[in-house]
């Protein structure tokens, strides 16, 4: 029996590679029957006639599966915006590491197919939310899956700031930033700065430095209902920035606070039977072979 009806299709906008994977996709689809919605990137690369389109932004109430098409940005992207929705979300993998897109192209009829018919794991990941308050107001808000990064704009100088966990003092730093981290995005740009990977599972956020100017300064692993505030003591106006999985946010000034904790909703998703996340990070990690 099948488990969806209304499928929604979100893609990386201009990404001609993928038109190939999206109309094999979009064929497959149509042969079960399903209603299909695309955002305006997936139109692009479709003949008119064969789409209903919908702004990505509410595309997550109009369908009862999203698929994203490409890398783990695409799904970063697509987690984000489906989140406020629940609706289960799943990943073609047509970019490189593929940690959340994990159905390979030439999978599409026979996995999917399973998928549609119930045959699935699914899990939760959840998200934090951040705000930047300046002078008492909220001047930025916004979502990640994977990380919220402070980071220095230019080469020459350390980006310098306060640490608070609950509202309790941690540490003054100097360093190129900070990465505040999900379980998801521990496989990301945390792993490159050093800091442990998590679980999936887990309810618990990362802190990590970016090239600390004190060496002792460590990663540390905080309760998932922590509420993180940082601020920035940087006197110079242009020189700290705030980025949501890596998309750009907001430009940081001197005294700013981040607020960082997790978001209420979260993302669902969606993966084929036997999903092995071990196994993943073996594949993606290179940790070598299997011994049985």
């Amino acid at each position: 029996m099948q488990k969806f009806k209304r499928v929604g299709l979100i893609a990386k906008g201009g990404a001609i590679e993928i038109r190939g994977t999206l109309r094999s996709l979009m064929e497959f689809l149509k042969s079960r029957g399903l209603a299909i919605v695309t955002d305006a990137a997936c139109a692009d690369l479709l003949p008119k006639s064969q789409v209903e389109i919908v702004e990505r932004r509410v595309l997550g109430g109009t369908c009862d599966l999203a698929i994203a098409i490409g890398g783990d940005g695409t799904m970063l992207n697509a987690a984000r915006l489906l989140s406020d929705h629940d609706v289960p979300l799943l990943g073609i993998n047509l970019g490189r590491l593929g940690f959340l897109a994990d159905l390979s192209p030439d999978a599409i009829n026979e996995t999917l197919a399973r998928i549609l018919n119930g045959e699935f794991v699914e899990d939760r990941r959840f998200l934090l939310h951040s705000q930047v308050v300046r002078d008492g107001q909220a001047v930025m808000e916004g979502d990640a899956l994977n990380d919220v990064v402070i980071h220095k704009q230019n080469v020459a100088r350390l980006v310098e700031f306060e640490t608070y966990i609950n509202n309790t003092f941690v540490y003054s730093q100097r360093s190129d930033g900070m990465i505040v981290s999900t379980p998801t995005g521990s496989t990301a740009y945390a792993l490159s700065g050093g800091g442990p990977l998590l679980n999936p599972d887990l309810d618990a956020i990362v802190l990590v430095p970016i090239c600390p100017h004190t060496i002792s300064n460590r990663p540390i692993v905080v309760d998932g209902g922590s509420r993180i505030e940082i601020v920035v003591g940087t006197r110079e106006i242009d020189h700290a920035r705030l980025t949501c999985d890596g998309e750009i946010a907001e430009q940081l000034l001197p005294g700013d606070h981040i607020l960082i904790f997790k978001k209420t909703k979260q993302i669902r998703l969606i993966h084929p039977a036997g999903h092995d996340h071990y196994a993943i990070l073996r594949a993606k990690l290179q940790w070598g072979r299997e011994l049985c």
